[in-house]
This record gives structure tokens, C-alpha cells and sequence, in this order.
């Protein structure tokens, strides 16, 4: 592992489109580092102070990387964040020894932590897509100890200490209030691979299918709030490698959910849902609730499945609640 170079930091206040958290943003230290697992050289950002008591490791959605949750990262203080861009999106390269499904990237998960080597208290924290990797990941990992090294890090295999799923993917993506959407995204999908190399890129970076999403998924009224939405799609919803990365990843995200992984995750959990959530409805949200352990259930309202960029600072004080009650 080793820091990289980098006099400056793309920062939101630079976008075309003024960032509504910026000035929060810019009072966070960052430093932009990477690390090899699995094949892939996995860029990551790590805010806060860097002897915290407590680091909370990031995992975004399908198609974003780190930026997503920079609106979240803004508004937490007092603990140390890590932010890594998933293999194959973003800033990090794909994975060579493993699929870029949810085995493949639970393994990278397990194995990034622990290269971390991070002391004190670990949280992990997923968003979308991401809290079926962390879920994925734990469960595969369930009969398995901390495993803690000579300086009190956290070494291969550990177990962390609370976990927090934002937009937690809850039931069969086919099965959600829109699963007609999700129907045309598996066709799209579809058409994607079995279009020639060039076209199918092309298709999956279509600027105005990426803005349809995003006016989908929004549901701010807020004028300026939407746009800076709708742009931070387009910078960041095509960063990915390639296109065999996306699709692989894509198929991951509509075959498997959070409920499957629920049981086997005997952590303190936090799950972060939206009143307006096209994805998971609330409704599933409180079913999944019951599958885990040891789970509390938190729902932001009038907002859908976009929690990380409309109310953050609601995401941010629950976060916050649900740490303090496990100190």
C-alpha cells in the first residue's frame, strides 16, 4: 500500500453545477490513496482524522464511486471515514482474480479491510448496491472471529463492529414498486452486451438514458438540488472500466439482495430507508428488519432512493445516534 501524489483533489465546488455540501466538504481531510487486492489497484479516500476511535468503511452503488457519498462524509465528524471506488468503477481498475459479482467483490471487501490493518472500531457501511456486497460479505464470512494483529489493527477475517446499509436493497429488484423499470434495465443491459464493443459502450454511456435515471430516482422539489443531482450522474454514472465490468456487476445487482445475507449477520444493524424508495419499499424495508439478529430500522421521509444526496445530514445524525449507542 502506498499514498499517492496528489497536489489537488477534485473537489465539488469545482463542478460545473455548485455543490449544496461543499463548504462542509472542504472542512474534511482527505487523502487519496490506493492499494492492489485481488489484481485490481483500488484508488480510496480517506477522510477525517486519521487516528479516530472509529472508521467507517464506504462501499457506493451500481455504476458510482466514491463522489456518492461525499454529501455523507461532509456532514459526520469526529470519525475517520475510508471511500474506495468499487474494482472496475471510478478510479480503481478491475479485479483479475476474482468476478465482479458479489462473491468476487465480498471477497475484495474482506481483503481491502484488512490490508487497511485498522485500529479501534470498524463500521461498515453500504449504499444500494454496495449494502449487498457488505452484506455478501459478512454473511460468507459469519463463523469467523476478529482477528486482531500485534498493534491492535484488524486483520484478514475480522468481523466488524456495528454495520449501516443505506438504501438497503431489500427483496428481488423484479418485485419493487417499479420492477417495470427494472424489467426495461435488465433489456437495456441486454442490448448493451450483445451489441458490438464499440455500440454497447456507447449505450451504456448514453447521456440522455443516464438524465432519465436521474429524473427517475430524484424526488427533491428543489430546483438548484435536482440539477447538482443530475450532474453528478453525469460526471460520475459512466466511470467505469469496461464493459464487460458493468454488466457482470449489473447482474450481481438484480440476481441477489440484502434479504438472502440478513440472518447470518449477527452485528448491531443500521438500516438507513426512504419513505419514497422506488427500489425497496418501506414496506420490505420493515420485513428485512425482522431477518436480522440484532437490527434498527431508521426511515427518512419524502425522499426516495437517493438518501445520500438529498438528506444527508439526516443520514449523518442517524449514523451518528446509532454509533453513540453502541460506544
Amino acid at each position: 500500500m502506498r499514498t499517492v501524489a496528489c497536489p489537488v483533489l477534485p473537489r465539488l465546488e469545482a463542478m460545473t453545477v455548485t455543490s449544496p455540501y461543499a463548504d462542509a466538504l472542504e472542512r474534511v481531510p482527505v487523502r487519496e490513496e490506493e492499494v492492489g487486492i485481488l489484481g485490481s489497484t483500488t484508488r480510496y479516500w480517506d477522510y477525517g482524522e486519521p487516528d479516530a476511535a472509529t472508521t467507517l468503511v464506504l462501499v457506493h452503488g451500481f455504476r458510482g464511486d466514491h463522489h456518492g457519498l461525499e454529501p455523507v462524509v461532509a456532514q459526520l465528524d469526529g470519525v475517520r471515514m475510508v471511500s474506495p471506488d468499487l474494482p472496475g468503477f471510478g478510479a480503481s481498475t478491475p479485479m483479475t482474480e476474482a468476478a465482479h459479482d458479489i462473491q468476487g467483490y465480498g471477497r475484495w471487501l474482506q481483503e481491502f479491510v484488512a490490508a487497511l490493518d485498522l485500529g479501534g472500531r470498524v463500521v461498515l457501511l453500504g449504499h444500494s448496491f454496495g449494502s449487498i456486497v457488505v452484506a455478501g460479505s459478512l454473511a460468507e464470512h459469519a463463523g469467523e472471529g476478529a482477528v486482531a494483529g500485534d498493534d491492535g489493527g484488524v486483520g484478514a477475517g475480522a468481523r466488524p463492529d456495528a454495520v449501516v446499509l443505506v438504501n438497503p436493497i431489500g427483496q428481488p429488484a423484479l418485485e419493487g414498486p417499479r420492477g417495470v423499470f427494472t424489467r426495461l434495465a435488465i433489456f437495456y443491459y441486454w442490448l448493451a452486451a450483445v451489441l458490438p464493443e464499440r455500440l454497447g459502450f456507447a449505450l451504456l454511456r448514453n447521456r440522455l438514458i443516464v438524465r432519465v435515471m436521474s429524473i427517475t430516482m430524484a424526488k427533491t422539489k428543489d430546483a438548484a438540488l435536482r440539477r447538482w443531482i443530475h450532474d453528478q450522474h453525469d460526471r460520475y454514472f459512466s466511470a467505469f472500466s469496461d464493459r464487460q465490468v458493468v454488466l457482470e456487476a449489473f447482474r450481481a445487482s438484480v440476481s441477489h439482495d440484502v434479504s438472502e445475507y440478513a440472518a447470518r449477520i449477527p452485528e448491531p444493524t443500521l438500516l438507513l430507508a426512504a419513505e419514497k424508495d422506488d427500489i425497496t419499499p418501506v414496506a420490505a424495508e420493515y420485513r428485512l428488519q425482522t431477518l436480522f439478529p440484532q437490527a434498527e430500522l431508521v426511515v427518512i421521509p419524502k425522499v426516495g432512493h437517493l438518501i445520500h444526496y438529498e438528506t444527508p445530514v439526516d443520514a449523518a445524525r442517524a449514523i451518528e445516534r446509532f454509533l453513540r449507542g453502541r460506544s
